[in-house]
């Protein structure tokens, strides 16, 4: 099934294998992250949270880009914007991007984001809030933002846990536009593409391997990692019993059943560079 999400205007959203796939859609800024964008990729969010049905989530730009980071036409709206009971509003509009990105990346199902053309700012903050992180090898990426005399200020605890403390020095000090090898070498991405069609088979090959994979172990085990990330006491292990004993008493049980028996399990998706094609393309209105 590949069912086309029509009530968005600023992405594609298409669902297939339960895997959504949010394509950012607005080609005259590059894909900016203006604030409508950012909404209804909270909206995407809402869906994969509320849905435990939902696999996963890949992120991707419409015709060949990414996406350019925040919409500079906006800035100066915020700077003319009347503070309101004595709150900053560029501020204020500043930290809910952060709550987003906080969301992004705590999303219980694995978040793919396949890059091509530049992933700039903000863009290259979506990456970094990323499980796996797919890419073309021309694909550019570049903390720009000091370059304008700002910061990357709510995606900078993203860039730091992908990537390190020396390198996101490196990238926002320097406003370096790392190319995609340079990029795989830093653990920004995790494997690149020559081009487009090779990328569609890169990331139908990872969600293959996510489709092998017990959709509500995995949805256990992401926030699982990232308790182990912030502490490693008798809480987080505790928890972590409890919830292997509930993975056994569930889809554990027909796992081990599909092992002893020599059979894909029921759960198993597999994905084809077709499957991704036809998820993320452009409805025939949209391209005329």
């Amino acid at each position: 099934m590949n069912n086309f999400h029509a009530d968005f205007n600023h992405l594609l959203l298409r669902r297939r294998h339960d895997v959504l796939f949010a394509t950012l859609h607005q080609p005259q800024t590059r894909n900016a992250l203006a604030p409508e964008v950012v909404a209804e990729l909270a909206r995407v969010i809402d869906l994969a949270e509320r849905d435990t049905a939902v696999r996963a989530l890949v992120l991707r730009g419409s015709r060949g880009f990414f996406c350019a980071g925040g919409n500079v036409g906006n800035f100066q709206a915020r700077l003319d914007a009347v503070a309101a009971g004595g709150d900053d509003p560029v501020a204020a509009r500043n930290r809910e991007f952060g709550r987003f990105m906080q969301r992004l990346a705590a999303l219980p199902v694995p978040v793919i984001v396949a890059v091509e053309g530049a992933a700039m700012g903000g863009g290259m903050g979506l990456a970094c809030a990323a499980d796996i992180v797919l890419a073309t090898r021309d694909a550019r990426f570049a903390l720009s933002e000091t370059s304008l005399g700002i910061l990357p200020a709510q995606i900078a605890p993203f860039v730091v846990a992908r990537v390190g403390l020396r390198i996101a020095r490196r990238l926002g000090l320097s406003g370096e536009r790392a190319s995609g090898e340079t990029a795989l070498q830093l653990g920004l991405v995790d494997e690149l593409a020559a081009d487009g069609p090779a990328l569609d088979e890169l990331l139908a090959r990872w969600l293959s391997r996510i489709g092998a994979c017990a959709p509500q172990a995995n949805r256990a085990l992401k926030p699982l990692l990232q308790d182990c990330g912030r502490d490693s006491d008798d809480a987080v292990l505790d928890t972590a019993a409890r919830q292997f004993a509930a993975c056994m008493r569930n889809e554990g049980a027909e796992g081990i059943a599909a092992f002893r028996e020599k059979r894909a399990a029921a759960w198993r998706r597999e994905f084809s560079a077709a499957d991704i094609r036809e998820a993320q393309a452009e409805p025939a209105a949209a391209t005329a």
